[in-house]
């Protein structure tokens, strides 16, 4: 899965990335555009659940689900026109699965906004109306190619003019397309999922907030969930680079130390935003675990055990027999398939059965 990280330029959006990658690949200089090409980085997911099978298994090899982020310079108003580069970062961002916005909340008077004041809902309202009128160019363009083959009543583009008409209407009414996408038809989806639209793409937004602004953590996520009504994560960047080079257990140590003295139970860490990009996509995954290996395999939610199966090998769905399924909280109860068989937690499950999110599975498959 590819997700795009989008702001407006000069706001600490490198700085994020170089936390959410733990690496130093994007230049987070206090000054606008100073990330031309896109810079790239593969996180984990990380899930608790994942290090509880290793250490049930006593597996070799653990091996969790991943997310590819890129990061490039901020948009500005007009890009869409092609100012400052603007068409070249929205050509990138055409090719990812979501995109992640980050929104800047806390006030900081040594670092500059290229506005002159913050604003997060101005910012998200500056970034999506480039994104519509990009979007808008590729409806219009498309619309008058298929005004030919309409009159030519062909069928397939009468279908395919309607939905975008559709689409350009929701546009000029500065709606994101991704909420038109409930209203259509599975054949109307497939025609705009086509176009690979900047605003089909599910979003997350993610709030960048200031240390002391962790407090109120669960204030500021429902007032922008509100207000944007899309999936919000709060995050710190300042905090999150202090922690770039720790690991897992000092990490852990640090964040149990900057609870002491404040209010609240648990810092919101980019590990929500890894997860709220991953669900957003409509994706989940199931594990297999063993003395070799515990793996994540992601898959599309809904899908059923042959689909779930393809995601080891493409084989597996075709020669798909059975699956054994059980529980991740039933096995970790147990501690072992045999005590979960034994305690009627693990279940022989056909073809038709749909995996859930969590499932630990061995497949039956003949070849």
């Amino acid at each position: 899965m590819k997700v795009w990280i989008v702001w407006l330029p000069n706001v600490w959006k490198s700085t994020l990335f170089n936390a959410l990658t733990n690496s130093y690949a994007a230049d987070a200089a206090n000054f606008p555009f100073c990330t031309i090409e896109p810079n790239i980085g593969i996180v984990d997911v990380k899930d608790k659940r994942i290090d509880e099978l290793s250490r049930m298994s006593q597996t070799k090899k653990t091996v969790y689900a991943a997310i590819k982020f890129v990061d490039i310079a901020g948009l500005v108003k007009w890009a869409s026109t092609g100012e400052w580069m603007g068409n070249k970062f929205l050509s990138h961002i055409r090719e990812v699965d979501a995109i992640v916005q980050v929104l800047r909340h806390f006030e900081d008077n040594d670092i500059g906004h290229v506005d002159g004041n913050v604003d997060a809902l101005r910012d998200a309202e500056t970034i999506n109306t480039e994104l519509i009128f990009s979007d808008l160019e590729q409806v219009d363009k498309k619309l008058s190619w298929l005004t030919v083959k309409v009159k030519q009543k062909d069928k397939v583009a009468l279908q395919e003019f309607e939905v975008l008409t559709r689409c350009k209407s929701c546009l000029e009414s500065g709606t994101l397309l991704h909420d038109l996408s409930k209203e259509l038809t599975d054949e109307q989806k497939k025609f705009v999922s086509g176009y690979n639209f900047l605003t089909y793409k599910p979003f997350v937004y993610a709030i960048n907030v200031s240390q002391e602004e962790l407090q109120q953590a669960d204030v500021i996520q429902k007032m922008y969930e509100q207000k944007l009504n899309k999936p919000v994560a709060i995050v710190c960047a300042k905090l999150e680079h202090e922690m770039i080079w720790l690991e897992t257990q000092e990490k852990e140590e640090f964040l149990q130390d900057a609870l002491e003295g404040t209010n609240f139970v648990e810092i919101p860490t980019l590990d929500t935003l890894i997860q709220k990009a991953f669900d957003a996509v409509g994706l989940m995954y199931y594990f297999t675990t063993g003395e070799k290996e515990t793996r994540a395999r992601t898959v599309k939610k809904n899908r059923t055990a042959p689909q779930a199966a393809a995601a080891i090998h493409t084989d597996f769905e075709r020669w798909f027999i059975k699956a054994e399924i059980v529980a991740y909280e039933d096995l970790i109860v147990a501690w072992s398939r045999s005590k979960a068989r034994e305690q009627w937690k693990l279940w022989l499950q056909w073809k038709e059965y749909i995996v859930q999110d969590g499932d630990v599975i061995v497949f039956k498959f003949n070849v």
